[in-house]
């Protein structure tokens, strides 16, 4: 089969496919994606701990009782699960608040600016991951008496 130099010149355009989970580990995402992958992980962290959450508000504000027992989890732990366990759950929780918060103002920013070129993508969103890291370890360190 012949084909003319007008059909050899013309490029075909690319062809975009999914990735396959072999790909992942040398696909590099760009900081705006981790920011929305990382968004929606927090997001669905908050929604698992919710329920120890909600144990930690009232226990600490049920009476003095209940509060000195909740201070108590955190200091020598419960039964047969360590106090540090209860901290890095508690910090998990941290974590994901604040990177959920940060994220979020992003979010608002660019939706009430119109902010959504590349690089205020790449820059608010490295300022988001790094903002968010610094408060949770800043919080973490203070959890676990390190200051």
């Amino acid at each position: 089969m012949v084909t003319s130099l007008k059909e050899q010149m013309v490029s075909k355009p690319p062809v975009y496919r999914n990735l396959a989970i072999a790909q992942l580990a040398s696909y590099r995402l760009p900081a705006a994606g981790w920011v929305s992958i990382l968004h929606r992980f927090s997001g669905a962290l908050m929604f698992l701990l919710l329920p120890f959450a909600i144990w930690m508000f009232d226990t600490s504000l049920t009476s003095e009782v209940s509060f000195e027992q909740f201070t108590n989890v955190f200091a020598v732990g419960a039964g047969k699960v360590p106090a540090w366990f209860f901290k890095l759950v508690a910090f998990a929780l941290i974590w994901a608040y604040l990177l959920h918060f940060c994220a979020g103002l992003r979010h608002l920013w660019m939706d009430a600016t119109h902010a959504v070129d590349l690089e205020f993508g790449r820059m608010s969103a490295w300022v988001a991951i790094g903002l968010s890291t610094l408060l949770a370890l800043a919080l973490g360190a203070k959890l676990f008496s390190l200051y």
